[in-house]
């Protein structure tokens, strides 16, 4: 075989490569080795490591290699053969290799349930140790790319990767609403969790990004909760409630069976849809409240509260204390349960609605939800807030605006109105005195 006078490497793919051996092996020690910028080269001969060759143009005689003596007993001068292996490596780092992971399952803090998520970002590794990486990274490859990286370190990085965000969400409470607003916290907490890994490689991690976090719909469960996050969404724009939504699609399916159906059919399946969507006529009380704007949405922590029936209807409306259930805290808007006396988020006190057991703020003259009268028999409210008054109160302690004083019993306690001592219901709003 013919000896190779020159040995270099100019990178020529459009995929990253961070590793190269040159195909011949037949040396001598007139061949002249040229290592551009950004590379190193090392040779190694049965199974060690002669020499590292940095930027430049070297002869790779004994001079420059004097273990040629040892390995070959190769004597000083002369053009003398030898076989060696020669590797280059690309010490420049991509600043674009992509990642990505799949199937987490995180007990979000916003939610109170599990979510499968995924995450996906952009990474920069560079190469530290040329020895480290050739010997545990490349191994018997000819060309190491940028997809033998990706594809030889994809378990190991996954299974951390998804660790380490877990982790942060845990540990920092931080739920799938707010995510988004601590990429930057966690891309560095990644970084650092990783940085030991690729370490143990020969390799640096110069840059680690995450990009987005979002709902894994690879599977049909993550599917259903990104439709349940979308339906909730944007029942909260439009101000309507779960159980309206499936009754306006009731209502769409019984309308078109009107036109399909003949007969006692069809009139049933116009009775249906003009029940539905809150007309007069049959179970018309049913409709109305099932109509009715309700606070109470979906979740997604085991409540059954919205799933059915409507509130006020069946052994609810008869005793809504009766069973557990979880409310809207009115000053905060976090839910908390009804046997609860003090919301666990803010601490307010729990002032339930007699009916439907919804929570009210203090000065609420009427239930937020359903519109029972909140106010006692006999209690005065100041005109201007609607706060309670004391007996023969001249000023509201609450706003402090002035009160009519007058005897007990001849103001209204519902809108505070003067009546007459002769008259037996409020001439303002009708209030039977």
């Amino acid at each position: 075989m013919a000896l190779i006078d020159c040995a270099s490497w100019k990178p020529k793919s459009n995929e990253f490569v961070f590793a190269y051996r040159f195909p011949q092996t037949n040396l001598s020690t007139y061949t002249q080795l040229i290592v551009y910028e950004s590379q190193e080269a090392l040779l190694f001969s049965k199974g060690q490591l002669m020499g590292k060759f940095g930027p430049g143009k070297h002869t790779l005689d004994t001079e420059n290699l004097p273990i040629l003596r040892s390995f070959f007993g190769i004597p000083f001068g002369g053009k003398n053969p030898f076989t060696a292996e020669v590797w280059i490596v690309n010490k420049l780092y991509p600043a674009n290799l992509s990642w990505a992971v799949r199937s987490m399952a995180v007990h979000d803090a916003d939610y109170q349930t599990m979510l499968p998520l995924q995450a996906k970002g952009q990474y920069g590794l560079s190469v530290s140790d040329s020895e480290k990486f050739l010997l545990k990274m490349v191994g018997t490859k000819d060309v190491f790319t940028e997809s033998d990286m990706l594809s030889q370190a994809y378990g190991e990085f996954s299974s951390k990767s998804k660790s380490a965000i877990i982790q942060f969400m845990t540990t920092q409470r931080v739920g799938f609403k707010s995510i988004s607003g601590h990429l930057d916290s966690l891309s560095q907490y990644l970084k650092t969790n990783l940085l030991p890994f690729w370490e143990e490689y020969g390799l640096t991690m110069t840059k680690f990004y995450v990009n987005d976090i979002s709902i894994d719909t690879s599977t049909p469960e993550g599917k259903k909760v990104s439709e349940a996050l979308a339906s909730q969404a944007s029942m909260s724009i439009t101000g309507h409630s779960w159980q309206q939504e499936q009754m306006f699609g009731m209502a769409n399916n019984a309308v078109d069976q009107i036109g399909n159906a003949s007969g006692g059919n069809g009139l049933i399946a116009g009775l249906m849809a003009m029940n539905m969507m809150g007309g007069s006529g049959i179970g018309g009380g049913m409709s109305s409240g099932l109509m009715q704007t309700h606070n109470n949405q979906p979740t997604f922590s085991g409540s059954q509260q919205g799933m059915g029936m409507p509130q006020g209807t069946g052994m609810q409306s008869m005793n809504p204390q009766m069973s557990v259930k979880e409310i809207y805290c009115a000053n905060c808007s976090k839910k908390h349960l009804t046997t609860e006396r003090f919301c666990p988020h803010c601490g307010s006190e729990y002032n339930p609605c007699p009916k439907c057991g919804s929570d009210n703020p203090k000065t609420a003259r009427r239930c937020v939800t359903c519109g029972t009268s909140l106010q006692q028999q006999g209690v005065s409210v100041c005109r201007s807030c609607g706060g309670q008054l004391a007996p023969g109160a001249a000023f509201c302690p609450q706003c402090g605006a002035q009160q009519n004083v007058a005897p007990m019993g001849n103001i209204c306690s519902r809108c505070g109105a003067p009546i007459p001592p002769t008259s037996r219901f409020c001439p303002k709003c009708g209030q039977k005195v």
